[in-house]
């Protein structure tokens, strides 16, 4: 049975205006950058000749190479800069890479590779684009499974640690679908619109709003469905969060405490923290502060000490 990925149609929460904001159209030379409130913005080229984006920032500036390095994976038809309070936050002492999957934010819509395997393969080079290892992968909703399907396919040797937040893990129990409206099926614009509404639970101000929406419809409608259905069942990620032996941390909102419970305890190496209805699934701009907190804490505790 595969596995979908049940939050399809549940908003998201949004970002506020950030660190990562306000980019310009794409540059026409390889490994172009350019300063965007702090972060560079760079190119490179997947192992399929894909161009892919990524933001760097450090804290001495973008270019420092020599700081332990975190690397922020965004969800379903997201940009990178979603992330930009992280972004502002974790720069101060890590080197900070968030990263645009291919078709979203400013990355190449290509026309195939939305699957797991080459998602995780994307994850791969970038991770060797970077050349500093082993990274932290901090993943956010569908990047989630493509941080699993990494560890999957690649293990975890160039990893430090993972932060998984807001999807199942393959653990039990199964996610109750949130896909169940009825009626006509809605233009995918509106669709769009209605899911970036809802992944927050805190006021986002309306031109954010606009401007995320207006980011999830850069990836064609055939492309974004594509990832929502892995064709893999619910055991491939469990499987492989349980392959690993670093250390583990996993943020989630209530409807994911069975998984958490039962992660903490199985797993030896993972930690979890189920925050409250307070937030959405964008917990992590909806509530930065805490968010930022819990995972500088864990990085410094369990990672790099």
């Amino acid at each position: 049975m595969a596995f979908v990925c049940c939050w399809i149609l549940l908003a998201l929460p949004g970002a506020p205006p950030g660190v990562a904001q306000g980019l310009a159209p794409q540059g026409t030379q390889e490994g172009a950058q350019r300063e965007t409130h702090g972060a560079v913005s760079r190119f490179f080229r997947a192992s399929d000749g894909t161009r892919l984006h990524y933001l760097e920032a450090g804290p001495q500036g973008a270019l420092v190479s020599t700081a332990p390095t975190i690397v922020l994976v965004p969800g379903w038809t997201m940009p990178a800069w979603i992330f930009s309070r992280q972004i502002a936050a974790f720069s101060r002492q890590y080197r900070v890479i968030a990263f645009d999957p291919r078709g979203q934010g400013e990355s190449e819509i290509a026309r195939s590779g939305y699957d797991h395997i080459r998602r995780s393969q994307d994850i791969s080079d970038l991770i060797d684009r970077l050349g500093s290892r082993p990274v932290t992968l901090l993943a956010w909703s569908l990047g989630v499974l493509e941080a699993l399907a990494y560890v999957h396919t690649h293990g975890d040797a160039s990893l430090a640690g993972l932060v998984l937040v807001d999807n199942s893990v393959g653990e039990e129990p199964p996610p109750i679908s949130g896909n169940l409206r009825r009626g006509p099926k809605l233009p995918h614009t509106v669709e769009m619109r209605n899911f970036v509404h809802g992944m927050f639970r805190r006021p986002q101000s309306p031109a954010y709003l606009d401007r995320l929406t207006e980011a999830t419809l850069r990836l064609p409608e055939p492309a974004s469905r594509a990832l929502l259905a892995y064709p893999v069942p619910r055991s491939y990620w469990r499987d492989a969060i349980y392959a690993t032996t670093k250390p583990v941390l996993y943020i989630v909102r209530p409807k994911f405490s069975g998984q958490a419970k039962n992660l903490a305890n199985n797993h030896p190496t993972a930690e979890t923290v189920v925050l409250g209805n307070d937030v959405g699934h964008a917990l992590f701009v909806d509530d930065a502060a805490r968010f930022d907190a819990l995972v500088q804490d864990f990085l410094r505790r369990k990672i790099w000490r």
